[in-house]
């Protein structure tokens, strides 16, 4: 067979589109000649790590993906998960993360756009989304600008979709200072009996072009992802794509309608490599060949290559193959909408992938190859070593408890991100019944008196840095507490890993035990994994980000009456702690905010221990003992409660005596959680409590203006809201 091959490949164009010498080797094999420019282009898509997750496929099939609500796991666009009466919920989180650094409001709006096509390609409308934000020390000359545009990026293309923004996390941390995070999560609602896949079926059938025209921006942008930042990243900028969320809205009520239509057989977005990727993975599932003539492609730019026209992200987009009965009714509602619809293509029997250019064969590539043959490595690692125990006792108090829980307040990572999601629309849809700054966002779903689903993103890099197998249990642990929080049963997770180079034995050993970590909280915990995405090579000259394994979990509520909030309590209410008092200091808040110390192994997680409190607290509030709930996390339980009183605009008077206070007020124990009861059920809560084997105890009530804990702190609900206020919109307005 002969293909133009219109540019000489050489070794220095190999490196560049991110191919090994080996892996080059093995292309020459699997394609039988030198491949053309343009199928260099495919290989190095299809091969890259943000598309074949060569380095991490050995693990994740480690990871729990199965369950009784399980319907779809990893593999396709988005997992499916039954909810019951026929629905399910469809849900996924994925990286934006190198983009968002090199041009963040488009690097984080077109990271909201593709995540929210991953959930409505499968036929789901989406009804929730959720970010986790990883930003560089407030004082890098970069971080407010970054901070600035992300936010202003996700608002914009999420409120003018018209999505809610339910939840999410925010962490600054000097390690990712030229490396950012930007993870995004979306979930929609869909029924059982009406999902669609990727996997194309039938010979001969029209392959038909959906959404946007296609540009010249994003090309190469699954490779740039896929590789360490340096000093030439201000020419990695052309590789950002572009969004459209008001063309987005139009593809969504199109896609939806053609899918009632009975006209889809197969479809998939156009995300990581564009038109390559969706062909090649639609037909691979299917057992089947593409060929598509890019003549027909409809595009917004003149003279696009055929490598161009390939490797393009511009957005908005998604293939499909069609029935072709129904191709005059499948036109018409794209006309409708204002969108393209072109055939640009056909499903053939001979597993070749084939592109056709101005008359010319310009690729023709055996489609299974590009993805089941792409490199699989089992990367050598260094198992991380371990901090040596750190006891609360060789730990220095401080002097003024009240000035630290302040301190501690208006710290970055502490202080309220009410800045943030207030940018954010959190009630469009009119379904939100929890909104950003609790435990939990809360949706009802539509059609079902008091059904509803609660999503959490969680994860404390810190402690993945110290311990990544503890770090990612605790991940896992703390978002099944946000979960429980808000009475809803945890039901699946999706997780976004985001690593260093992998190449680099010590990365590698974070993401394997990070993995294992993972795994063994999900199984325990029952949340398997259903869908993700990992992200490497987050590095800047040679600096590696955090171990961040963000982990999005979904859980299930049958009368969101039923549920609570931080500040539900009532006046009077008795606190009650769950679980006992503290005495880990390593790797805590208290330690770097108060001390400059980062050191100490994290809190371990007792992963039984986290299961059954977490039932008996989701009980409790099902059954209305409990009237407002809050997990112990991050600042200990000082900050928890500072976070209720604050929330609930109410002070609390609680008893507090002990040997070592500071472990106790700031400890960063597991498996804990603050409830408040009404005075004429206590006594019965803490019955059923002891009945079930859960420790606790009554350490005092809600009430007044101020919060009182012993003798040692006593702080105003206006002191405490002012500091933890006012951090964030003082530091974006330069203060």
């Amino acid at each position: 067979m002969s293909i133009p091959n219109e540019i000489q490949i050489t070794p220095e164009m190999i490196s560049d589109h991110g191919l090994s010498n080996d892996e080059w080797q093995r292309i020459l094999e699997l394609t039988g000649r030198e491949p053309s420019y343009t199928e260099l282009g495919i290989w190095s898509a299809m091969w890259n790590e943000h598309c074949s997750y060569k380095s991490s496929k050995k693990w994740l099939r480690t990871l729990p993906t199965e369950g009784p609500r399980v319907i779809l796991g990893p593999g396709e666009n988005a997992g499916v998960v039954d909810i019951g009466d026929g629905d399910v919920v469809v849900f996924k989180m994925e990286s934006h993360n190198h983009p968002s650094y090199i041009e963040p409001y488009q690097g984080a709006a077109t990271g909201m756009g593709g995540i929210l096509r991953d959930v409505f390609t499968m036929g789901a409308r989406p009804i929730a989304a959720m970010n986790a934000l990883r930003f560089g020390e407030p004082d890098h000359p970069k971080t407010r600008h970054l901070v600035s545009g992300v936010v202003a990026g996700i608002g914009g293309y999420g409120n003018s979709f018209g999505v809610p923004t339910v939840g999410g996390e925010v962490n600054f941390h000097a390690r990712y200072n030229d490396n950012i995070l930007v993870n995004a999560f979306a979930a929609g609602l869909a029924k059982a009996d009406q999902i669609f896949t990727s996997q194309a079926e039938g010979v001969g059938l029209p392959v038909v072009y959906l959404g946007a025209k296609t540009g010249r921006d994003g090309v190469g942008g699954a490779t740039m992802a896929s590789a360490e930042f340096d000093d030439d990243i201000d020419e990695k900028r052309p590789t950002v794509q572009v969004g459209d969320p008001f063309t987005e809205k139009c593809l969504l009520e199109a896609c939806l309608e053609l899918m009632a239509s009975g006209a889809v057989i197969a479809i998939q977005d156009m995300g990581a490599a564009g038109l390559t990727c969706s062909a090649v993975e639609m037909g691979a599932k299917g057992d089947l060949g593409i060929e598509l003539d890019l003549d027909k492609v409809p595009c917004r730019e003149e003279n696009m290559s055929a490598y161009e026209m390939m490797l393009s992200e511009s957005q908005e987009r998604m293939l499909m193959v069609l029935r072709p009965e129904l191709e005059e009714q499948a036109t018409a509602i794209f006309e409708k909408w204002g969108l393209d619809f072109a055939i640009v293509g056909i499903t053939t029997d001979d597993l070749r992938f084939r592109i056709l250019r101005h008359g010319e064969e310009v690729a023709n590539l055996p489609i299974k190859k590009l993805g089941d043959e792409a490199p699989e490595y089992d990367r050598p690692y260094i198992t991380p070593g371990k901090y040596n125990d750190l006891a609360a006792a060789d730990v220095p108090q401080v002097d003024d408890y009240s000035a630290a829980l302040i301190t501690i307040l208006q710290s970055p990572d502490i202080a309220s991100k009410r800045w943030i999601y207030e940018q954010y629309d959190t009630l469009i849809q009119a379904n939100t019944m929890q909104v950003p700054g609790g435990d939990a966002g809360i949706v009802r779903v539509e059609g079902h008196d008091g059904k509803a689903l609660a999503f959490s993103s969680d994860v404390t890099p810190r402690y993945c840095e110290a311990d990544p197998f503890e770090g990612g249990k605790q991940a896992v642990a703390e978002c099944y507490r946000n979960l429980c929080a808000v009475g809803a049963e945890p039901i699946a997770a999706t997780d976004n890993l985001n690593f260093g180079n992998p190449e680099k034995p010590e990365i590698m050993g974070q993401l394997v035990k990070a993995i294992e970590g993972i795994g063994e909280a999900c199984l325990a915990l029952s949340m398997p994994i259903v869908s993700g995405n990992v992200s490497l090579y987050n590095e800047t000259q040679g600096q590696a980000i955090l171990p961040t394994p963000t982990i999005g979990g979904v859980g299930l509520i049958a009368d969101y009456r039923t549920s609570v909030g931080i500040g539900s309590a009532g006046q009077g209410d008795i606190v009650f702690l769950i679980g006992t008092e503290a005495t880990h200091l390593g790797q805590s808040i208290y330690l770097r905010e108060l001390l400059d110390r980062e050191d100490g192994p994290p809190p371990p997680v007792d992963l039984q221990t986290e299961w059954a409190r977490g039932e008996f607290v989701r009980t409790s509030i099902n059954t209305e003992y409990i009237t407002a709930c809050h997990d112990i996390s991050d600042g200990g339980l000082a900050i928890c409660l500072a976070e209720m009183c604050i929330a609930g605009q109410m002070g609390a008077t609680i008893e507090h005596q002990s040997e070592q206070p500071h472990a106790s007020l700031f400890g960063e124990d597991q498996s804990r959680y603050i409830v408040s009861v009404r005075p004429d059920y206590a006594n019965m809560f803490a019955a059923n409590a002891e009945a079930a084997g859960v420790s606790f105890s009554r350490i005092g009530e809600f009430g007044g203006n101020a919060l009182t804990i012993g003798a040692l702190i006593s702080i105003s609900v206006d002191d405490m809201q002012h500091a933890h206020e006012n951090w964030l919109p003082d530091y974006m307005a330069g203060k």
